[in-house]
């Protein structure tokens, strides 16, 4: 069982060059600070060199460790050591979370709960308890909001904290990352695991390097070497279908994204192909969002060969709408409005919406898009691409882990 009340793994031996320094929110009574130093980074184009200049931030993105199966181990001793699974066990059930001793049996999230049950016949489903992760995640955040009034959830268990301002003066983020980690295991007896940077893309990666209960800093002296050897399919935002396509055009790490021109990018992967360029260099600008609100999830996909068929339309459907179900299910998210894209051949794009209550299953989300499919039936001319959304949500919960569009398992915008 992943350790739920030992102390938390720390790091306070790191060298000084990879103890992020921070500084006091509030001004010191000898007069005001000198500015924060800058990192120059340079993105060179076939068009000329452009100079980007950003702020030395300091970014923690905390994640707790089996968040939900971690709760239910905690409250429940007869299911520590085991193979525990957040969820349904119904045929359609959908796996929320697993447990670490799950997850050695090769059972994960938003895994249908029969492929679960079958890498792991030992497996012990419960019932989610929504409004006890809530509760806690709640807490959480006031613990976060001891060190920082910049802090953007991503779900229930993981967010981003931007500590280049700080309100209890401790000099070095990975200190406030482990104070912040200590009180979590103090209040709740629940782990949580850390990644410090000087931007999002690399926090997050940071801490998925030692979990569970542990913290990791990638400097900026170590970011673009750190993002040089790393396979394309483990960037957060390249799902398997762009992994391919990059695979396909000889890219396989980081380094050899970094080695293409920004107008190549942009020419293979769209307005996606900016961002590439970017993290390629361990460049992110994105700012660390207080109080986002998720507004709608949703899935799509291109086809290879245009589409005027009713069935073979629906079965492309299908798939997209069980993926959105199952992060409903995963997130206890409930929305009311279930909204139909349509790509044509020749780009047109339509939508048509239809809002019934709480859309509260995968087979109520599937008759309100296969209604809007049908009112399309037959189409005027060739379909190349199609999504499903669901908007509306019962509760103005904060934006979760999944994007707010994705192809299939890519992330979109």
């Amino acid at each position: 069982m992943p350790p739920q009340r030992g102390q938390p793994v720390l790091h306070a031996d790191l060298p000084a060059e990879d103890r992020f320094e921070v500084s006091p929110c509030c001004p010191s009574k000898e007069g005001p600070k000198a500015p924060d130093s800058q990192y120059i980074l340079n993105m060179a184009s076939d068009q000329g060199q452009n100079t980007i200049e950003m702020r030395d931030r300091k970014i923690i993105h905390i994640d707790m460790d089996a968040f939900y199966a971690s709760v239910e181990q905690r409250d429940n001793p007869d299911l520590r050591g085991k193979p525990v699974a957040v969820g349904g066990s119904k045929e359609r059930g959908v796996v929320a979370a697993a447990s670490y001793e799950a997850r050695k049996f090769g059972v994960r999230s938003a895994m249908p709960s029969v492929t679960a049950k079958r890498q792991c016949p030992e497996l012990i489903f419960v019932k989610p308890r929504f409004e006890v992760y809530k509760e806690i995640s709640r807490h959480i955040r006031t613990i976060f909001a001891e060190h920082t009034e910049i802090i953007e959830p991503l779900s229930l268990d993981e967010a981003y904290l931007d500590v280049t301002e700080n309100i209890q003066g401790i000099p070095i983020a990975t200190e406030i990352a482990t104070t912040i980690r200590a009180k979590i295991l103090s209040e709740t007896g629940l782990t949580a695991s850390a990644g410090i940077s000087y931007n999002k893309f690399l926090a997050k990666l940071a801490s998925d390097q030692r979990k569970p209960n542990g913290q990791f800093v990638i400097t900026p002296q170590m970011g673009p070497s750190f993002v040089q050897d790393l396979a394309v399919g483990r960037f957060h935002g390249i799902g398997p279908a762009t992994s391919a396509k990059m695979n396909g055009l000889g890219i396989f790490t980081g380094l050899d994204m970094r080695n293409q021109t920004l107008e190549f990018m942009a020419a293979n992967f769209g307005k996606a192909g900016a961002y590439y360029y970017s993290i390629s260099r361990g460049i992110d600008d994105r700012p660390v969002r207080p109080n986002r609100v998720r507004k709608s999830v949703g899935a799509e996909t291109t086809f290879s060969l245009d589409l005027l068929d009713y069935e073979a339309l629906a079965a492309e459907l299908q798939p997209l709408i069980e993926k959105v179900w199952r992060h409903c299910e995963t997130t206890g998210a409930r929305g009311r409005t279930a909204t139909l894209k349509i790509k044509f051949s020749d780009f047109e794009l339509i939508t048509r919406s239809r809002s019934a209550g709480l859309i509260d299953s995968a087979d109520n989300l599937s008759g309100l898009a296969l209604d809007l499919l049908k009112q399309l039936m037959p189409p005027t001319k060739a379909i190349r691409l199609i999504g499903i959304s669901v908007s509306g949500f019962a509760d103005s919960e904060p934006d979760d882990q999944l994007p707010l569009m994705f192809d299939e398992s890519d992330v979109q915008g």
